[in-house]
């Protein structure tokens, strides 16, 4: 059974979607098939990386959740485009990025966990097969 870190992120990534999807259909029609289709990709992209990396296990557990880090960044990149252009308010984009930034937050626990405390260099240069990986 996941642990409760894993199953609040599954309802706040819930709950960023059910933000997020309609209010994307208030941003300009011109931009809906470029902008907008890579924001909600993105954060669908992310829920769907999330449901992946809790049917793994090890490295390929590892390698979806860097995959959801991957698509919360393009998120963040694509809110803040969103809230410069003037189709997000103030008030929208900082309800937005704090519910972004707690995503950040669980993942980040997540991806933790899963690599047992190594240092992230340390992981990936284990991971790629680096020799002396284990040295350091």
């Amino acid at each position: 059974m996941p642990d409760t870190k894993e199953l609040l992120i599954f309802t706040q990534t819930f709950d960023l979607l059910s933000w997020l999807l309609p209010q994307c259909e208030r941003f300009p029609k011109s931009q809906r098939f470029v902008v907008t289709q890579r924001l909600q990709a993105a954060a669908l992209d992310f829920q769907e990386a999330i449901f992946e990396a809790n049917a793994r296990s090890g490295v390929r557990r590892l390698d979806r959740l860097e995959a959801a880090d991957a698509s919360l960044s393009k998120l963040r990149l694509y809110l803040r485009l969103s809230h410069q252009w003037r189709w997000l308010s103030g008030g929208q984009y900082e309800h937005v990025s704090r519910m972004v930034a707690g995503l950040g937050r669980l993942l980040g626990g997540w991806i933790r966990q899963t690599r047992g405390g190594a240092s992230p260099d340390r992981t990936r240069r284990a991971r790629s097969g680096d020799v002396g990986a284990d040295l350091e």
